[in-house]
């Protein structure tokens, strides 16, 4: 089966005026299948939000200087913006992780979730609001028909996610950018919005892309979990795998976790790598964490390591493993 998006060599430049240097961001390899009839579609977990901004094309202030992306088999650097904007909100979705300030402040919520449906379906002003109450109720919200005419300052954190999601599913996109969906809300709100994207996913037959920092989060709602460091994917695995404590991480960059896919706990910090995180516009050569990796040898200064398969769908980017298997 041909993968929903398949991110090749992509290399994303961010120019600084005031410095000499530039950041880079790149993605070797990385792809999605397409969702399936069942609960279980395809989503990943990554750390870095930069892949949601290059994946759209939203990169200012800066460019997209190599690579593809491919999505549905098309090559989105290749197309034209006008070919562009009918992508964004109608093939591909995203809830971005600050509602609040991506919600207009002075229009209905209702009114925004028509807006999408106005331009890619060409609903009337009517038609786009109705539809927009149904989408408000799919999502959960209480009272769907009143929190239309809501504006966002009157929102609560949970009801702006919740609007939020009701935007990007307006059009039926076939994958779901979720960053950070359950940041800044309490413990119960997180697991009800958790649990509103298993039932999306299983209804809308949706392909989620999902941005985290949270582990827990990760077991809860992912098939499988990319880790980035740096900017780049440094481990690749089911998410049983991924989160299972019998199991440590390939890569010596990986976030340690618990059996329940955690992070672990704030007394447990000694183990964590040394050193300052390295930062994009200062990339060093070589593997990106080899400044502060306890493993480090001869080839992880100067030469960049590729993804690596080890079966079982795993697949990590380390020097350890290459020379393990060489």
């Amino acid at each position: 089966m041909a993968p929903l998006l398949s991110i090749e060599g992509l290399k994303v430049r961010y120019e600084q005026p005031s410095r000499a240097t530039c950041a880079r961001w790149t993605v070797s390899t990385w792809r999605s299948k397409p969702a399936r009839p069942s609960p279980s579609s395809a989503s990943r977990a990554a750390e870095r939000r930069r892949p949601r901004y290059s994946i759209l094309r939203l990169v200012e202030p800066g460019r997209i200087v190599g690579g593809r992306i491919l999505f549905q088999g098309r090559d989105l650097l290749t197309l034209s913006e006008k070919e562009m904007r009918r992508v964004r909100g109608a093939g591909i979705g995203i809830a971005f992780q600050e509602p609040g300030a991506a919600l207009n402040p002075v229009l209905k919520i209702g009114t925004q979730v028509g807006e999408s449906l106005r331009i890619h379906k060409g609903l009337s002003r009517k038609a786009a609001w109705t539809e927009a109450v149904r989408l408000l109720e799919a999502v959960s919200l209480p009272d769907p028909e009143r929190q239309a005419g809501v504006v966002r300052p009157r929102a609560v954190g949970g009801m702006k996610q919740r609007a939020m999601l009701a935007i990007a599913l307006s059009c039926s996109p076939a994958l779901l950018i979720a960053d950070e969906p359950t940041s800044a809300l309490d413990v119960t709100i997180q697991a009800q919005i958790l649990d509103l994207l298993r039932k999306l996913k299983a209804d809308y037959k949706l392909t989620v892309l999902l941005i985290t920092h949270d582990f827990g989060v990760v077991a809860e709602v992912a098939d499988r979990v990319g880790v980035m460091y740096a900017g780049r994917l440094v481990e690749e695995a089911r998410t049983r795998r991924a989160v299972r404590r019998s199991e440590a991480p390939l890569h010596p960059g990986a976030p340690p976790r618990d059996a329940r896919g955690r992070r672990r706990p704030p007394r447990e910090a000694a183990a964590r790598p040394s050193g300052k995180r390295a930062r994009s516009r200062r990339t060093a050569a070589g593997c990106r964490f080899h400044p502060r990796c306890p493993e480090v040898f001869a080839p992880c200064a100067t030469i960049e390591p590729e993804l690596l398969a080890l079966g079982g769908g795993r697949r990590v980017a380390c020097h350890l493993h290459t020379t393990a298997r060489g």
